[in-house]
């Protein structure tokens, strides 16, 4: 237990790199537009309605399993529409997997987003609708040419869902005094009957897919801005049981609009200046209700995960004296992560050692433009030991694995 806090404590002060552009030095420290939706959100575009979108790709190679794969991971089109000074329009339908198939396992057609975004002034703003709140470092910014790998951070896939989105209402802000942004949203929240062992919250997201209203959650983030650093705290908060309250004392769990409360808190900073760049991150989920969750639904849920990363990056081209060098960028890049997802278990749990892994990626990105990515790395993975109980199995369990990762994105 203490060695997993030590380890979070060193990774949320650590200043680990990332390839991501330099924060701009603007009073609402925003990043530049480089895709038709920053242009519509940043108030910057020249026609009513917008068309923008991302995709990637890649090639995967497990050694242990002597298996590749290749993948249309997702392609996603976003279209925009400003109705007047004051409210916009916000969509993006994605497709993961490239096909959707009957009966066939994978693929996948959702929106990722679909809210109205609706301008107080110039520093404040109301979006209702599918969104995407601010959680972590990923979720609001996982265009692949964004973050360094071919896989996105994993802490931010299996501990923070990513791309988490849920429908409600949020507030966004900057202050007029202080290099301070900060968020508060009201969303539906989770289920917790649809939880997984291995996948911790991700699969109790409704999505904007007929969510409960009967159980709601509250999420809020602060930014602050010093030079080339930005820090960021955030915060979730909610109800996990949308039954009424009959069904839910027939199972022993507790309703309403927060009951069976699920926390979420998460610290990161982040750092770039002169071709170097640097971030960290660190979160934790506590599930106080995990007996009851586990006594209803059978899912063997933990009361406590954890996780946290760090990274490393470099532009080769920072300083390349030729000019059609300048405006192209060759990140090479290295990152560890450390997650448990059963960090801690109620009575009635069984604890998986694979659950709990280290993982060292590194790698390099290759943007000929800002738009267009080429990357490719190396994953070199530890786990904890096999259960048994858990698998049945009798065959010999690797708990050290390499996978190879190459594979192109981008975003317009």
């Amino acid at each position: 237990m203490y060695k997993n806090i030590y380890l979070l404590a060193f990774a949320l002060l650590a200043t680990q790199m990332v390839c991501a552009q330099e924060f701009r030095k603007t009073p609402a420290q925003q990043l530049m537009a480089n895709t038709g939706e920053d242009s519509l959100n940043l108030g910057a575009a020249h026609s009513k309605t917008i068309i923008s979108g991302y995709g990637d790709l890649s090639y995967s190679r497990d050694f242990n399993a002597q298996t590749a794969t290749l993948n249309l991971n997702r392609a996603v089109l976003f279209v925009g529409h400003q109705f007047n000074d004051r409210i916009a329009l916000f969509t993006e339908l994605e497709v993961e997997d490239a096909k959707v198939a009957g009966g066939e396992v994978g693929g996948e057609v959702a929106f990722e987003q679909a809210y109205l975004k609706f301008s107080l002034n110039p520093r404040q703003y109301i979006a209702a609708g599918l969104f995407v709140p601010r959680i972590g470092i990923l979720n609001e910014n996982h265009l692949p040419v964004n973050f360094n790998g071919v896989e996105r951070p994993l802490v931010e896939q299996l501990v923070i869902p990513a791309t988490w989105r849920e429908l409600g209402v949020a507030f966004y802000g900057q202050s007029s005094s202080l290099p301070i942004a900060y968020s508060l949203a009201l969303v539906n929240g989770l289920d917790a009957s649809g939880f997984q062992h291995g996948s911790g919250i991700r699969e109790g997201r409704a999505e904007g897919r007929l969510a409960s209203a009967n159980n709601l959650a509250v999420t809020a983030a602060v930014q602050y801005f010093y030079k080339d650093w930005k820090f960021q705290v955030s915060g979730y908060a909610g109800g996990t049981i949308g039954l009424n309250p009959t069904k839910a004392d027939s199972l022993k769990v507790h309703s309403g609009a927060f009951g069976s409360t699920i926390f979420l808190g998460e610290g990161d900073v982040q750092y770039a200046h002169n071709g170097f760049a640097a971030k960290a991150l660190a979160c934790a989920i506590a599930f106080p209700d995990a007996v009851s969750i586990n006594a209803a639904f059978g899912n063997n849920v933990a009361s406590m995960m954890l996780g946290a990363y760090g990274e490393l990056a470099y532009n080769l081209f920072q300083n390349a004296h030729k000019e059609k060098w300048k405006t192209k960028q060759l990140n090479v890049f290295a990152r560890y992560e450390y997650f448990d997802l059963n960090s801690s278990i109620p009575s009635n749990g069984v604890r998986d050692g694979t659950l709990q892994q280290s993982h060292i990626v590194a790698g390099f990105g290759y943007l000929p433009m800002p738009n267009v990515v080429i990357k490719a790395d190396i994953r070199l993975m530890h786990t904890g030991a096999e259960n048994p109980l858990l698998t049945g199995s009798t065959l010999p369990y690797k708990q050290s694995n390499t996978i190879f990762n190459l594979g192109i994105g981008y975003s317009f």
